[in-house]
């Protein structure tokens, strides 16, 4: 099991917008997230939260290229993960030369980029055959997380018939088209979005058929980290110190994950979700 580190460089991010807008804020959290168990560090430079304001490739670049050239210096032993839905961006990223593939565990050196972690929306297939061209030309992995809809109204959908079979059908079609362009289907990790033009109790479906997507043959990445649907009945709602106070429940999905064979968790509280890991994996057994 991988625990991915959440790296927002944004200031508009649910949980953690603003805090590591400075490159070198990004960086200690960064060495912070290593030191508490994390396996992978997701740097993300665009927030995809519902309602968040789309910013163009250029800034989103700007964000987070200082944070990659200071990473790559810094003690890093865990590879990075670049967080975007925008081709150009992955492409200048592994441009730098600061890519290296993942071994099939997951690992991979410190301080390179192993994975591109795409956005996948349903309408923008010609990017997810962008995206999957340079995972395969750069020898990297690529992680394509399914989005019903558009962000900007995702969360207006109606109701899914079937949240489960939905979702698997989505995902199927998203790997058919990466293994389409050539990539090996060991560096293909899919997930299903949680929360991604999902409503809470379609969420929860998710969690509780997860082992449904073992038949797509790739490894399984869940992020359920702090997410809204998570609030129990008369708890906080909104705020990023609310959206902190969810980490117990997200112990609960992360455990539910770990049981349904998901191979990588993307969690915020590395510290916390590393101990959640460990027990989970031992019941597993």
């Amino acid at each position: 099991m991988t625990l991915m580190g959440i790296l927002n460089i944004t200031p508009d991010s649910f949980s953690d917008g603003g805090r590591y807008l400075d490159p070198q804020a990004a960086m200690r959290r960064a060495l912070e997230l290593q030191a508490e168990g994390a396996g992978l560090i997701d740097i993300g430079g665009e927030s995809t939260r519902p309602g968040s304001v789309r910013i163009g490739e250029d800034q989103e670049w700007q964000r987070i290229e200082p944070v990659l050239e200071l990473l790559h210096g810094a003690a890093l032993t865990i590879p990075l993960s670049i967080d975007t839905r925008n081709p150009g961006v992955a492409e200048r990223a592994l441009a730098r030369g600061l890519s290296k593939a993942l071994t099939p565990d997951g690992a991979g050196p410190g301080g390179a980029i192993g994975v591109i972690n795409h956005v996948a929306l349903e309408h923008q297939q010609d990017r997810v055959q962008a995206m999957a061209e340079l995972a395969r030309d750069a020898g990297v992995s690529l992680l394509l997380m399914h989005v019903r809809g558009r962000l900007e109204t995702m969360h207006t959908l109606p109701p899914m018939a079937d949240p489960v079979r939905e979702t698997l059908e989505g995902l199927r079609a998203l790997r058919d088209i990466a293994l389409a362009r050539g990539l090996p289907q060991d560096r293909l990790l899919l997930d299903p979005g949680i929360g991604f033009g999902k409503n809470g109790d379609e969420n929860y479906l998710l969690l509780r058929g997860m082992a449904a997507f073992q038949e797509l043959g790739c490894r399984l990445v869940v992020g359920p980290s702090r997410k809204r649907f998570l609030t129990a009945p008369g708890g906080a709602t909104a705020g990023r110190d609310a959206a902190a106070e969810r980490d117990f429940a997200t112990a609960a999905a992360v455990t539910a994950a770990v049981l349904a064979g998901c191979q990588v968790v993307r969690v915020h509280n590395v510290r916390a979700m590393a101990q959640v890991v460990r027990v989970a994996e031992k019941l597993s057994q």
